[in-house]
């Protein structure tokens, strides 16, 4: 078996990690291939033409329901006038309504409300002249300070109720670091600082009223606003890509720290069911070796074996992270462990094709928990400029085809014969581990250890196996032994019958009087002999 063979099932073209459109852009499984440019455009395409189709299907349903009405009054003239009429009283109730909504609109109305908004800065004033000095003071820094001063982020906190205290008193404390770093985030940014900050209260106030949205209308959502926020720091105000760059880490901070606990893992999407599905199927996989993946790596390396440590601590940290670009960036860390693990392992740099099997055994190894549910949380609600470009994309792509593997993996891809895969499945069987005496002497003596540990184990699941056989085994010929005796003793039974003899007479006493029975002599008298 080469080394083409083995890797038949596991190696992926790093170009059917880009978009299959074709824009040079990373792709996405959760987005059919897309990246999510090209998917957002496929995307209102589709609804577009779904809407074009149900607007279409409406016009059809409602002219042939008019004609219909109008052939059942064709012979009706009085009735046709009074249709007439009808439908002239609609049309100039139509236009009386729509003139009413532009008269909402026109300048006229502009003015009554800056009219009412004028007086009541007059009663406001009357008020203020009637406070004391502090008030006084207190108005003049409302109007001169920016509104991100304004607002106190412990009081922003409470307006959302959290399932329990101890969650909420958490959440708050996060909350309130991560308000307090934005705002003083945009102090430096000045007067775009304060209209960002005004758009990302509007955005979550949006997103409350909108928590009926399924969340795919709600990632619309978060995705549009990102992409407009973008488009103004680089039209506006002219902001260099690195500032453009930073503004959207920080405000993706703000927003899906305060939305994380709404929008990951909703029960209105099956993710937690994923969750437990691709738990389950790792767990039922814990026996592929990094052999069966032909993973370039050497954990007997102490260096390697750190490398790999620290690589599947990552990948489980991800799910501790509330904001999609943290949840990356531990990817990212995972993803660097690996190449330098295989780095040292090879003696050279690692290539693609070394990295997605070894990205694939650190999870089967790791077993991350809420796996779909994050991915799912990070191609919705995290900055697409990320997932398209740079490293950070690049390896949540592998990661997800690394999932996609998982799911999928059978016999053919790990070069099994279809009977030993459904043995190691079922826990009948296990691969052969590694003997103790192949170690090099460098090897630690804990891992050697371990192996032995292991084998003992196998050797004694083993044993334990054999006795539970042996032992059925018994039980059934105890079974059969007792069945054969039985129905020898029926058949004996029925052959000889048991026949009982009437009880017989008791014989007589030798010594007693027998007078019926004249055969015997009499008894012996003594006699006296005089001497």
């Amino acid at each position: 078996m080469n080394l083409k063979s083995e890797r038949r099932g596991i190696h992926v073209d790093q170009s059917e990690l880009l978009c299959k459109k074709g824009c040079g852009y990373y792709g996405n499984p959760a987005w059919q291939g897309f990246c999510s440019k090209c998917w957002r455009e496929e995307y209102h395409k589709a609804r577009q033409k779904q809407i074009q189709e149900d607007w279409e299907l409406a016009e059809r349903l409602q002219r042939e329901e008019e004609e219909a009405y109008a052939s059942s009054q064709s012979t009706q003239g009085a009735q046709s006038l009074t249709f007439s009429k009808f439908e002239e009283k609609k049309t100039n109730e139509k236009t009386r309504k729509v003139t009413t909504v532009k008269k909402f609109f026109t300048a006229s109305s502009r003015t009554g409300a800056k009219k009412v908004a004028q007086e009541k800065i007059v009663k406001q004033g009357q008020l203020g002249r009637e406070r004391n000095a502090d008030n006084i003071l207190r108005d003049l820094k409302e109007i001169f300070t920016p509104s991100w001063e304004l607002a106190s982020p412990t009081e922003e906190i409470q307006e959302a109720k959290a399932p329990s205290p101890s969650i909420n008193r958490q959440a708050s404390i996060e909350t309130d670091r991560v308000s307090k770093e934005f705002i003083e985030f945009l102090k430096t940014y000045h007067k775009p600082g304060q209209d960002i900050y005004k758009q990302c209260k509007l955005f979550l106030d949006t997103m409350n009223h909108k928590r009926d949205l399924s969340i795919e209308e709600q990632s619309e959502c978060a995705q549009d606003f990102y992409q407009n926020v973008a488009e103004k720091l680089q039209t506006r105000w002219k902001a260099p890509p690195e500032k453009v760059e930073k503004a959207m880490d920080q405000i993706e901070k703000y927003i899906m720290t305060r939305q994380y606990k709404y929008v990951f893992c909703p029960e209105t999407t099956d993710d937690e069911k994923k969750d437990l599905a691709v738990q389950k199927r790792i767990r039922a996989l814990h026996w592929v070796t990094p052999q069966m993946l032909c993973v370039p790596v050497n954990e007997e390396i102490p260096e390697v074996s750190d490398m790999v440590v620290k690589a599947i601590t990552d990948i489980i940290e991800m799910d501790s992270k509330r904001v999609p670009r943290d949840k990356l960036a531990c990817i990212t860390k995972c993803s660097k462990h690996i190449f330098n693990a295989i780095k040292i392992t090879k003696n050279e740099p690692a290539s693609a094709d070394d990295f997605l099997p070894t990205l694939i055994y650190i999870v089967l190894k790791g077993n991350p928990p809420r796996l779909q549910s994050n991915i799912q949380y990070i191609t919705r609600f995290c900055n697409p400029s990320r997932l398209m470009t740079g490293e950070d994309g690049y390896y949540f792509t592998n990661l997800c085809c690394a999932v996609a593997f998982i799911e999928k993996l059978d016999a053919q891809s790990l070069n099994l014969s279809q009977e030993d895969f459904d043995r190691f499945m079922t826990g009948q069987a296990s691969p052969k581990k590694q003997e103790s005496d192949s170690f090099s002497p460098d090897v630690c003596l804990g891992v050697k250890q371990m192996y032995k540990n292991l084998d003992l184990l196998s050797q004694l699941n083993e044993r334990q196996e054999r006795i539970v056989n042996e032992a059925k085994k018994l039980e059934k010929d105890l079974i059969d032994w007792t069945d054969g005796v039985t129905k020898e003793v029926q058949d004996i039974v029925e052959k000889y019958p048991l026949e009982i003899e009437p009880k017989n007479q008791a014989l007589a006493a030798i010594d007693s009087e027998n007078v019926e029975n004249d055969k015997l002599p009499p008894p012996l008298q003594p006699q006296v002999y005089a001497g």
